[in-house]
Order: structure tokens, then C-alpha cells, then sequence
């Protein structure tokens, strides 16, 4: 079950980008070592608001996130083979419901253990992403369509609304060590504080996220001591100009976490999600 309420706001630290000087293309590339970005971050005290009780004023279309309350059947998400077979299709059954959503595929899912001191370089070792970022750009969104949509397919959905929503929530423990602050997407200007980043992995298709500006405009929420019965919705693009497009999100260190309290442990899907 979920913590208690807890207080109706923190200040936290949340890391934004800072873009080179120089107006050159932001580039995350872990082949370069000890420096694998050619931009800067700075760690920015901002007021993250506690929305318990509140959480129904938000919608991936009005803000860009939605909470949901629903008991997982999985209990083991050790087992990637029963994560697939059994957890893929509540989730999808989760956005069907909660978007109006006719179709949703699932390309792909991380599971994140908080572990201090440990290095995060494998599937096995991730940590909390603990700066402000936007999981796809518009250019990144189109691919994945044409990536995991075979080619007689992908051309035709790529004409009506799609989306790629991220589905979190915590697994194991409550998450009040480390949870996740999400920006509505209203308080964002997109121009302004976006900012394309190009991943460049070993053995892996170039990616392209939003790297994050810190704007005083931007208001930050937070669901605290979110339950394993809890999760939400995360949009990172949407094709439908008229609504919410994404929500900048972070993990981040809560100053209100009890002593003692479990490392944070979460499994997030990644889906691309289609409408009629």
C-alpha cells in the first residue's frame, strides 16, 4: 500500500542542462571516457509539490502524466522471459483504459535498482536517471515507429495520432528513497527548454533525447511514498499538437525520505501507442 501523505512539498536538488557556448548539437557518447558529454549540468534547488491526494487533476493529455492504481499479477520482475509474457499485457491493458488507446506495442523495458557506489553500466546495474530529460524527440518518436512497426505498416500509423508513453511505477518497496518529479507539461516552454541531445552507444542505433533547461516557470510535481499498486504514465511525444506533447521528468533526492527507508527499485515500459 501506499506511505502516508507526507509533506505538501519539498525543495530538492534537480539537475538541468547547460548547452555549450558555442551552439553546437548536444552530445551524450560514453566512448569518450571520462567526458562523454560536451555539455554541462547544474544541480538547481527547485520546490517539487506532493499531489497525494490530487491525483486525478492530472492527464497525459492536460499535463502530460497520469497516475493509476492497480494491483500488478507479476511479483517477480527478476525474470525477463514472465516480465514479457505477463507484465507487457497488463500494462498495455492499463493504456488501453486509461487513453481510449486501439493499439499499443511495447518495445522495450528497464528495470532500475538504486544501489549506491554501484556503477551504472549494464541492464542489470541501472540507476535512478537523476537529471531533468524527455525520454524521445519528435525526430527519435518517428523512428521508433519504423523500427518496431514492420514497412507495410509504419507509413499508414505515422497518418493518424501516435504516441510513446512510458508506464513506471515501483516494484518491491514503496518508492520513497529517490522517487520521480515530473514537470507538467502547461509550465514548459517547449522552444526554450528542450533540448535535442544525441546518444551515441557502442553496438546500439544513435538515439536522441530532450536534455532539460531549468526555467522558474516550470512547476514540479511528485506522488510520494508511490505504492507497488501505484504507477503512472509518462508521455514523451505526442503527434496531437493540441494537447500535452511530454513531460520532463527526473529521479531525485527527497529530503522528506524516513531513515532507513528501502532503496529505490521501478521497471518502466516503454510503448508506442496508436489511435483509430
Amino acid at each position: 500500500m501506499s506511505a502516508n501523505t507526507g509533506p505538501t512539498s519539498v525543495t530538492a536538488t534537480i539537475n538541468f542542462v547547460i548547452p555549450p557556448t558555442d551552439g553546437s548539437p548536444l552530445v551524450f557518447d560514453p566512448s569518450k571516457g571520462d567526458n562523454p558529454r560536451n555539455f554541462e549540468q547544474v544541480a538547481t534547488q527547485v520546490e517539487i509539490e506532493n499531489v497525494r491526494g490530487k491525483e486525478a487533476d492530472y492527464t497525459v493529455d492536460k499535463t502530460g502524466f497520469q497516475f493509476f492504481k492497480r494491483t500488478p499479477t507479476v511479483t517477480d520482475f527478476t525474470d525477463e522471459e514472465n516480465i514479457q509474457k505477463h507484465y507487457y499485457p497488463e500494462i498495455e491493458q492499463v493504456l488501453k483504459e486509461s487513453t481510449g488507446a486501439s493499439r499499443v506495442v511495447i518495445f522495450d523495458h528497464t528495470i532500475r535498482r538504486r544501489r549506491p557506489g554501484q556503477v551504472d553500466n549494464s541492464p542489470q546495474t541501472r540507476q535512478p536517471a537523476a537529471a531533468a530529460h524527455v525520454d524521445q524527440t519528435t525526430k527519435a518518436s518517428i523512428a521508433r515507429v519504423h523500427k518496431h512497426l514492420p514497412p507495410s505498416e509504419a507509413p499508414e500509423l505515422l497518418k493518424k495520432r501516435f504516441q510513446i508513453i512510458n508506464v513506471w511505477r515501483p516494484i518491491t518497496n514503496a518508492a520513497l528513497e529517490w522517487p520521480l518529479a515530473l514537470c507538467d507539461y502547461n509550465t514548459v516552454n517547449e522552444k526554450q527548454d528542450a533540448i535535442p541531445t544525441a546518444l551515441i552507444y557502442p553496438n546500439r542505433e544513435p538515439g536522441e533525447i530532450f536534455s532539460i533547461k531549468h526555467n522558474p516557470n516550470q512547476r514540479w510535481k511528485y506522488l510520494r511514498g508511490m505504492g507497488t499498486d501505484e504507477g503512472v504514465l509518462i508521455k514523451c511525444f505526442d503527434s496531437d499538437s493540441s494537447v500535452a506533447l511530454f513531460t520532463p521528468h527526473t529521479a531525485f533526492e527527497d529530503p522528506s525520505t524516513p531513515a532507513g527507508a528501502p532503496f529505490r527499485e521501478s521497471i518502466e515500459v516503454r510503448t508506442l501507442v496508436f489511435y483509430d
